[in-house]
């Protein structure tokens, strides 16, 4: 994704293009969708809780907050050769990307070995390579990147506007911030949102907006729909209408075109035919097993059967390069040679 690739948007262009009649929207959002990629793809990735539960962070919608009684039962940083086991059963079940997450404010020193270890395991199974672990400064990032981590997520949640009732211990600028270390780095971003936790029809453009106007595009977009956990401040929420997420699926592909746009937490609550809606408007990615670090996921067979139902096939590794990513997909190819061949994050 080059600079002149980019454009920068207004928010009366974001509104536009979110208001208008739904089919209108999602004819276009699949039209985009269908030149950059192969429609009937999806890439899969597995999401591994690496070090779970007490973490300083008071994000409302966390059952792994120390600020919340949810119940969950905080656990030590995983033995590398159990990472490496569920690696394992990752790549047999058919994911490309093998995800980590941590629950930090950040890394500790200490435990950078250990994370660098992870890293170089998975990477030589073949497997692409992704860490959420909360703020990184510069030097951590190069030393993700040394070890030949191939993607960073760090979500941006929510508009800046709603950041604060959300969150108050780690501000949007310092997100920000991670943002452009792991890109100063050489890392890939996978960068998204959350939505549904009493946010406004206006934060979430404003959110899809900051989005596409950083100074590159997320390599991968997760748009989440909160996950309701007894306990937490958001518990109670009232549930974003389904029409309104496709929207938003929609409008992230039209901003975001050659970014892989993932259907990520909250697949448990939605039935087949808005996955399918999703699929549609350009949602591309998902999380693959039955849990996304401490929140349910579809089963796989479920996800196998949706899938078949929808013709469509996993995205296999050698499927995807750089230069396959950035060039135009010609309707004849996509028609004629098809390839054969899942919490918020």
């Amino acid at each position: 994704m080059t600079s002149n690739s980019r454009h920068i948007w207004t928010y009366d262009e974001v509104a536009h293009i979110f208001t208008q009649p739904f089919n209108d929207l999602l004819f276009q959002a699949h039209t985009v969708h269908r030149q950059y990629f192969q429609p009937n793809q999806v890439q899969v990735s597995t999401l591994l809780s690496i070090k779970t539960g007490a973490c300083p962070e008071d994000c409302k919608y966390c059952p792994q907050s120390a600020h919340h009684k949810t119940g969950l039962k905080s656990e030590k940083i995983l033995e590398v050769h159990r990472v490496l086991e569920a690696a394992k059963n990752a790549a047999k079940a058919g994911s490309t990307r093998f995800c980590m997450g941590a629950a930090w404010k950040h890394p500790s020193k200490k435990d950078m070995p250990y994370i660098i270890e992870m890293i170089k395991g998975v990477k030589s199974l073949g497997l692409e390579t992704c860490m959420t672990l909360g703020q990184l400064d510069l030097e951590q990032s190069r030393q993700l990147a040394e070890a030949g981590l191939d993607y960073y997520n760090h979500n941006l949640d929510t508009s800046a506007e709603f950041y604060g009732q959300i969150i108050t211990t780690r501000t949007y600028a310092d997100r920000l911030n991670t943002i452009s270390h792991v890109r100063q780095a050489g890392i890939k971003v996978c960068c998204g949102g959350i939505l549904g936790m009493g946010e406004s029809h206006q934060d979430r453009l404003k959110l899809l907006m900051q989005l596409a106007n950083l100074p590159q595009h997320p390599e991968s977009v997760p748009i989440n729909m909160l996950v309701k956990v007894k306990g937490t401040p958001l518990a109670e929420t009232e549930s974003i209408d389904d029409f309104e997420f496709i929207r938003a699926i929609a409008v992230a592909r039209i901003l975001m075109p050659k970014s892989y746009v993932r259907l990520s937490a909250g697949r448990e609550n939605m039935n087949e035919q808005m996955q399918a809606l999703a699929f549609f408007a350009g949602a591309n990615s998902i999380f693959y097993g039955e849990k996304l670090l401490t929140t349910t996921n579809p089963q796989i067979e479920k996800d196998q059967n949706l899938l078949k139902k929808l013709g469509i096939e996993f995205e296999r590794r050698e499927d995807y390069t750089d230069e396959a990513h950035q060039t135009v997909i010609a309707e004849s190819i996509i028609l004629s040679e098809k390839k054969n061949p899942c919490t918020h994050f």
